[in-house]
């Protein structure tokens, strides 16, 4: 298909669609949670999702190879996927869905403070330093608003988050700062879950039991994940970036956390106070100026 100048109704369509099953995603991982350790649910997730991401790419012709300088870059965020969905995966041990949301999706902001100093011409505007001090104050407004917390540990839970979504963009910053940039969208996903598989299988008995209580709707639930969300969401979201501007489809992250919030209160019925939606409303729109594109 052409590429196309701007995100039409189609793009628009899948992108919200695409949001909505990552803000899903963190409700799934919680209710797995209760029948896999957190660390083996997101090996085997990766591991999993390997054959329907290879099988997508090699049918589709896109071309895969350790060869072309983009190898330890691509274990270096191997490395730091698996540390990200560690630390997401343990987050919601402790804390909400809502919560763990607005944290792991601060994501946009600390791509914008490394690239200022590691990619030439993504200098902070004073548009993307506002973005950042409200986004700031809304994280910091999210971690005050915590009078009924989930578990006496969801302090620690949201610092996981947090985290994980540090390392969520170091993966970003390396894809666009080395020779991984020469890779195929593909190619850097499965460097992703083969190194993340590999980690997580070996040190999940570390984290404790790695079968907890399992029953035919978490089989149900994990395979939703595996199959729709990682390799379906995924996929899609590799057709978007193929046709659409990249700088467009950056306007649509703050969807993410969004429907994170609005599925941890329907599915999990997460209390959501007024200071928490304050919060929320802050990170979304700091979301919006951190990736605004000066035209």
């Amino acid at each position: 298909m052409q590429r196309k100048q701007h995100i039409d109704l189609l793009g628009g369509s899948v992108l919200v669609a695409f949001s909505a099953l990552m803000g899903l995603n963190q409700v799934l991982v919680k209710m797995v949670n209760a029948g896999l350790q957190p660390t083996f649910q997101a090996g085997l997730r990766s591991a999993c999702a390997i054959v329907f991401i290879l099988g997508y790419a090699i049918f589709t012709g896109k071309k895969l190879s350790i060869r072309d300088g983009s190898f330890w870059p691509g274990i270096l965020v191997g490395l730091f996927f698996t540390a990200e969905f560690i630390l997401l995966f343990q987050s919601l041990e402790f804390t909400s869905v809502s919560r763990a949301s607005i944290m792991f999706y601060s994501m946009p902001f600390w791509v914008a403070c490394g690239a200022h100093f590691l990619i030439p011409g993504e200098r902070l505007t004073r548009i993307r330093i506002v973005g950042l001090l409200m986004a700031i104050t809304g994280v910091s407004l999210a971690l005050s608003d915590n009078a009924r917390p989930v578990t006496d540990l969801a302090w620690l839970g949201d610092l996981l988050s947090l985290m994980g979504g540090m390392f969520w963009a170091g993966i970003l910053l390396v894809s666009r700062t080395t020779r991984l940039a020469r890779a195929t969208p593909e190619m850097i996903l499965i460097y992703q879950l083969v190194v993340s598989a590999c980690l997580m299988l070996a040190i999940a008995p570390l984290f404790g039991p790695i079968i907890r209580e399992i029953t035919l709707l978490i089989i149900g639930i994990f395979s939703f994940q595996v199959i729709v969300v990682v390799s379906v969401g995924f996929i899609a979201w590799f057709w978007v970036l193929s046709i659409y501007p990249a700088s467009d489809m950056a306007s649509f992250g703050f969807l993410a956390p969004l429907f994170g919030v609005l599925f941890g209160w329907m599915i999990l019925d997460e209390q959501i106070t007024l200071r928490f939606v304050v919060a929320l409303a802050l990170v979304c729109l700091g979301i919006i100026l951190v990736n605004r594109t000066v035209r």
